[in-house]
């Protein structure tokens, strides 16, 4: 009998190391901004930085998520289990195990609102300067995000972007 990974060891959620949740905004097709979130690990699990990315790509084929270029629209996929919320200049993705939030600048807020979603990007590739409080740059960012690598190890989803109502 074959075990698989998540049948061999249970996850645990220091297996990812500590999580980095990045938004930004950049226009795309339309001429309008899109909100986009980055979420990775900074590679500094117990195990090292390959034990991260085995971690982060366990989590998310356990719960169905493909890797690679196709983008899953989370409206089409009403059962998707990641969710978006937007409260109080936050975003907070909630999955199985998993719930990180961040600040997010008013130009992200407005381009959530205006389009009701965002562009989500869980990499299992971690972020290459494990140091804690380090200004991100937009070419680092850009760099990472846009790496033949990033983008073939990495879930891509478009999730509406839910409000808390009165």
């Amino acid at each position: 009998m074959t075990t698989t990974p998540s049948e061999a060891r249970p996850f645990h959620p220091a297996d990812l190391g500590t999580l980095v949740i990045m938004p930004w905004t950049g226009k795309v097709g339309d001429g309008n901004d899109m909100p986009y979130l980055l979420v990775c690990s900074r590679g500094d699990a117990p195990d090292g930085p390959d034990a991260a990315s085995a971690a982060v790509e366990r989590l998310l084929n356990d719960i169905g998520l493909s890797l690679g270029e196709d983008l899953i629209d989370g409206a089409a996929r009403p059962g998707l289990p990641v969710s978006l919320l937007v409260v109080a200049g936050q975003a907070v993705v909630t999955m199985p195990r998993l719930t990180s939030q961040c600040a997010v600048p008013p130009a992200w807020l407005t381009a959530a609102a205006k389009r009701g979603c965002a562009y989500f990007l869980f990499a299992t590739r971690p972020w290459p300067d494990p140091r804690v409080g380090r200004t991100v740059t937009a070419d680092a960012l850009r760099e990472f995000v846009t790496a033949e690598e990033t983008v073939q190890t990495s879930t891509h989803l478009l999730l509406p972007a839910r409000s808390l109502r009165r």
